[in-house]
This record gives structure tokens, sequence and C-alpha cells, in this order.
């Protein structure tokens, strides 16, 4: 019986998905780890998950804290509990960087669920690359380089100040800049909106692209537009700077200003929009 189960285990996982939601999964187990690293600086942190959530939040010490809670899901508390040692997750540690995988199981497993949720805190100027496949991303006040890849799930960012990478397959990318420095931000989807948020100050070259939905780049921004049409917008924001790519295949995008994000915390950039709203500068102010 213990075989056939062992057999069956992966498919359950895809079936299951990873927001443990399968109302016939009631049996439940956790474990938690926590460890901590030391990084020399400008070093690089460095996760990498399956499914379940990703949270990093810049610290103020030199420190980097991982805490993980693994969450094992089956049709009774002894099968969750049986799961729970098998979610595995391998460390590489080095004095420049440390790394942090769940580690994809064997064999075949059904009626089974599991996640891995992550909680990191780190230096704030350190290079932070995060990868996962079913789950959210979650980055707060970071300043130093940032990647961050995920297929389904959200990827959100708060006053973070260095460059940023940010893709997602099935979901929204939206990313609250505090400052924008030299390095290039890039943020793209595929199904999902896309919105991020600037100083009113910030330098900065915009280039938009969608196939299906449309820009909005607020009236507040001083945008010199040099190139809109159907699919594409492109515009110089106090004279350019920070080359910003953004581009979304089904969904809008939206380009706003830190006190719009504070005034309207609950927009959903996912919404289509659908004209492109900005006008080049020499345009605005004149009558029709």
């Amino acid at each position: 019986m213990k075989f056939l189960y062992a057999l069956v285990l992966p498919l359950a996982i895809t079936l299951a998905g990873c927001d443990m939601s399968v109302g016939h999964l009631t049996g439940r187990a956790t474990d938690e780890w926590t460890h901590h690293y030391t990084l020399a600086q400008g070093g690089e942190v460095r996760i990498a998950n399956t499914n379940g959530r990703i949270d990093v939040e810049a610290s103020d010490g030199p420190d980097v804290e991982i805490r993980a809670e693994k969450i094992a899901r089956a049709a009774t508390d002894t099968g969750a509990q049986e799961l729970l040692p098998r979610i595995a997750i391998k460390e590489e540690v080095s004095p420049d960087r440390v790394f942090v995988q769940t580690e994809r199981m064997s064999g075949i497993m059904f009626g089974a669920a599991f996640e891995v949720r992550y909680h990191v805190r780190a230096p704030k100027n350190v290079f932070v690359n995060v990868a996962n496949t079913n789950g959210q991303i979650a980055l707060t006040g970071l300043g130093g380089k940032v990647m961050a890849r995920t297929t389904n799930g959200a990827v959100t960012g708060k006053g973070l100040s260095g460059g940023v990478e940010a893709r997602s397959t099935n979901g929204m990318v939206n990313i609250d800049f505090a400052s924008v420095g030299r390095d290039p931000i890039s943020a793209k989807t595929t199904n999902g909106g896309v919105s991020i948020s600037l100083p009113q100050n910030a330098k900065a070259d915009l280039s938009v692209t969608w196939t299906n939905g449309g820009v909005n780049v607020s009236p507040d921004l001083k945008v010199e537009v040099t190139e809109k049409s159907r699919r594409r917008f492109e515009g110089r924001m106090n004279g350019g700077g920070t080359p910003i790519e953004l581009q979304t295949t089904n969904g809008g995008i939206r380009v706003r200003t830190r006190n719009q994000d504070a005034e309207d915390p609950n927009a959903d950039p996912r919404t289509p929009i659908l004209e492109p709203r900005l006008k080049p500068e020499r345009e605005r102010g004149q009558s029709h």
C-alpha cells in the first residue's frame, strides 16, 4: 500500500495545485525551520520554489534570515504527516551566495499536496534572485538588483530602489519604486496587468508594449511622448534616464505616481485599459 502511495505522489501535486484548496484534503501537517547566514557585501540571495509563496524584505542587519514553512495536505492527518519528511529543502552556501531550493519529489503521488512558504529577511542592497512555479512573490524595501520570476502567481514590490527584472506568465506584476537608479527596470507578464508607481521626479525612458489591453500613464508625470501607436508607447520622463520596459499580452499597463497608489491602494492593474490617454507635451493644454 505504501509502495502504491509513493508511485502516485507527483500527479496529485499537479492536480491539487499550490493553493491547497482541494476540499477532500482535510488532513494537514506542518514543519518549520529558520536558518541564519552571513553574506559578503554585494552577495546574492537566491530562492527557488515550486509551490508556495516567497516573501523577501529588507533588514537593517548584515545577516540573512530564511524561515521556511513546510505544509503537507492529504486525506488524513496521518497521511499528511507521512508526506511531510519528503518535502526536502536544499542549501548551497558560500561567502558570496546563499541558495535555498525546494527539491522536487520523485515518484508519483495521488490524493495529497504540499507547499513551502519562504519568509526572507536580507540586507537591503544584496542581489535578490527568486524563482517560483506556483505562488506569489512579494518584495519589500529592497535597494539592490532584483530578479523575480513566477509562472502562476503575481509579482509585487513595495518601496524598491534598485534595478528590477520581474516576470510572470499567469499573474499581475505590480511594483512600487521609492526611487530609481541607473540599473534597468523590466516588468513583463503574459496573462495579467502590469502596474508601476514612480516618484514624480524620476528620470526614465519608458518603453511599453501590449497586445490586448492598453496603457494608462498618469497626467501627473512629466512625460514627453516619442511614440504612440495601437500597441506601443514610448516616452521620456523628466528628460529621460533609467530604461523602463513594460510588457503584457493580455492585460492593461499603468504607470502611476506614488501618491496615486497611496490614494487608491486597491487599484487592480489586471483590468484592461483600452485607450492610451497621454498626449505629447506640445499638444497638452490645447483645446479642441
